[in-house]
């Protein structure tokens, strides 16, 4: 019995340390927050918000930033479900619609994502001093790789970083998540965008993609 008794300890003590082993998971539906983003190897560096509804396949990005000597600012609706993106210029009250090509990405970590470790942001000496997160990493198409870093508890992102031999390095940092949408028309184009003509134009692979965007405007405008 005693035997018995042994490894049934021996089995629950396992299986709740596989329980607390983080596990992939996807960040909330419904989200508004901060957003500062650093490219092409430091070339491009930028700040902004980003609104995000996962029900409605939709994401706002605005962001101002510097690209050289250049200040530019992006303001980019996405509407997945209907294959198209605005990208909003309030100086001019217009507005370029051009094509999404690319399936909706939900903010998550990818279910081939490989755990790195788990650590505590701040300090675990004292409660409300530090955030326990979850650091992944995996592959990116064209021979890239990315790490990105999770929340333990809420699943909310906090930075991505990822490398690909075209792009060089990408930093993107969040913060100042709130819960929710805290104004519903970001996801809807301002009305002089309903006289935009459709356009065929290279455009974003994934959400965070659209940022760059900073980038080729400053490219064509030299």
């Amino acid at each position: 019995m005693n035997v018995v008794s042994a490894l049934a300890i021996v089995g629950l003590l396992l299986a709740a340390a596989s329980a607390q082993k983080p596990q992939q998971c996807e960040s909330p539906p419904l989200m508004t927050g901060g957003v500062t983003v650093m490219g092409f190897n430091g070339l491009l560096m930028s700040t902004g918000t980003i609104s995000y509804d996962a029900f409605g396949q939709k994401i706002r990005v605005r962001n101002m930033g510097m690209v050289g000597n250049e200040t530019l600012t992006v303001d980019q609706l996405m509407l997945f479900q209907k294959k198209v993106y605005y990208e909003i210029d309030w100086s001019k009250l217009s507005c370029k619609k051009r094509r999404l090509n690319t399936d909706f990405v939900p903010m998550q970590v990818p279910d081939d994502a490989n755990l790195m470790g788990q650590a505590v942001f701040g300090s675990s000496s004292s409660w409300g001093m530090g955030v326990l997160v979850n650091t992944w990493y995996g592959d990116l198409p064209g021979n890239g790789s990315y790490m990105s870093v999770f929340t333990e508890i809420g699943c909310i992102p906090m930075t991505f970083t990822g490398y690909t031999p075209t792009s060089g390095w990408t930093t993107i940092s969040t913060f100042n998540w709130v819960l929710g949408t805290t104004n519903p028309m970001d996801f809807f184009p301002p009305f002089f965008c309903a006289k935009a003509q459709l356009e065929d134009s290279e455009t974003p692979e994934t959400m965070f993609t659209a940022l760059e965007s900073l980038a080729r405007k400053t490219h064509d405008m030299k």
